[in-house]
This record gives structure tokens, sequence and C-alpha cells, in this order.
């Protein structure tokens, strides 16, 4: 049995990567999937391919640090599905590099996408979520949110401390109405953002773990597609790291 079956899923950053990875998963497990994102072109190819292979996908403009953006994604959602089961909050940047070099205007557009646009995500999902009777967030943090990796920068590793503990905060708060929260830590995988990160960061962090090699996306994306199963019925508030063992050092 398809472990998504019926669900109605949004991933936010669902162009490339990660999101592309997650979208064409959870299409194979039965789900309808409303991929997110600011880049329209690429967005569109992965849905459309999605729906090649069989699955059920739709592409939709998403900026997560807009308001107006949740509400008209959202309300189109429930309104050609009649439900929303599921949020991965997945849409994020990186930038900024060391704090001496660091400046405000990078500082703030990182908390933008990370941090504000997970707090939206939420905040425009959740009463979509109490009408359907319950519903999944997962959030993708990182393990520089629980263990910062050099060179990263201080803003990356902030909002996904943030991430971390917004989720456990909404896994409190929601325990009772049915709605889990929970957040995924990668390491070191291979996408287009991680590419962003340059050699030498990406190499130490390899060096770093003890399974000596970085992941791949689809890796990542089974543990959020547990996550979002009713495998993981009883699990809420949890923190999975997907990463090789190395928080585990």
């Amino acid at each position: 049995m398809a472990r998504l079956d019926q669900r109605v899923i949004i991933v936010t950053g669902g162009s490339r990567g990660l999101g592309d990875a997650m979208g064409r998963l959870f299409a194979e497990e039965g789900a309808q999937v409303i991929l997110c994102d600011i880049r329209d072109e690429l967005g569109e190819a992965v849905a459309a391919s999605i729906t090649d292979a069989g699955g059920l996908a739709l592409y939709r403009h998403l900026d997560v640090s807009r308001t107006d953006d949740w509400e008209v994604v959202v309300a189109e959602v429930e309104r050609s599905f009649g439900k929303l089961d599921g949020l991965v909050n997945n849409a994020a940047v990186l930038g900024g590099g060391p704090i001496l070099d660091h400046t405000l205007e990078a500082w703030e557009r990182v908390i933008a996408v990370n941090q504000t646009g997970t707090f939206l995500g939420m905040k425009h999902c959740l009463p979509a979520f109490q009408r359907n009777g319950g519903g999944a967030i997962v959030s993708i943090s990182s393990c520089a949110g629980i263990k910062p990796t050099p060179g990263a920068g201080p803003s990356y590793a902030a909002t996904k401390a943030a991430v971390r503990l917004m989720t456990k905060s909404i896994a409190i708060d929601f325990a009772k109405q049915n709605i889990r929260a929970n957040s995924v830590h990668p390491g070191r995988f291979q996408t287009d953002m991680s590419v962003e990160i340059g050699d030498a960061i990406s190499d130490a962090v390899t060096e770093a773990t003890p399974m000596g090699r970085a992941a791949s996306p689809r890796e990542v994306a089974y543990a959020a597609l547990w996550l979002l199963s009713d495998e993981a019925s009883f699990v809420t508030g949890a923190e999975l790291c997907v990463d090789g063992g190395l928080t585990a050092v």
C-alpha cells in the first residue's frame, strides 16, 4: 500500500535538490504533491516530470517570506482538494559567511526565508489541518541547527536552530489536535545548495562524518516520508538526524 495514499502535501523549495527528491518520492507513495518555489520554470518542469511518470503534482509560485503568497496557495489547495494533510518546510538559503564579513542585509535575507518562511508556513497551514481533523509538519532543519558547521556563518546556524525549536513548540501546542510536527536534520548531501557552500567546507564536513560520504537527496527524503506517514503516528516533537553519524561525534 502506498504510504501517503490520498494525502495532499505542500513542499516548499520544491523546484530542485531535496524538494525535487521529496516531491518525486511522495508522489510515488500516492500523495498529491503541491511543489512551491520562486523558481517557476524549474518548478513547473519538476511537476510535469512527476506527472509524466504517473504521479500527481502541481507547481505553484510561493515566496515563503510573504504572507499573501501563503494565503493564496493554502486557499487554492483547500478549494481544489478539499483538505491539506501535510507541510514540508524545505525552502532555505545560505549566505553571509563569517560574522565579520556578514552584512545586515544578508542576515535579514536568511532570517526571512529560513526562519520567517517556516513560521508563516506553519501559521497558515495549521488552520487547514484543524479543519481536516489532523495533519503533519516536517521542517527541514540541519545538523548546523544542532552542531554549527565552521565557516557556514551565524545566520544559517541561527535559523536552523530556530526551525528546530519552533517545530517542537508546535508539536506541544497541537499534539491533542492530531497534528504532528517533527524536524529533519541532514548532514552533508549533494544538491545545488551544497555546491554553494564551497569545496573546502563540504570536504571538511564529509571528513568529519563517520560514514565518510555525503547522502543522496533521496536518502534524506525517505526520513520526511516516514514522518509524514502513519508509521510515525506516535512521533511528534522529534528531531531526526540523517547525517551519517555527524552529530554523534
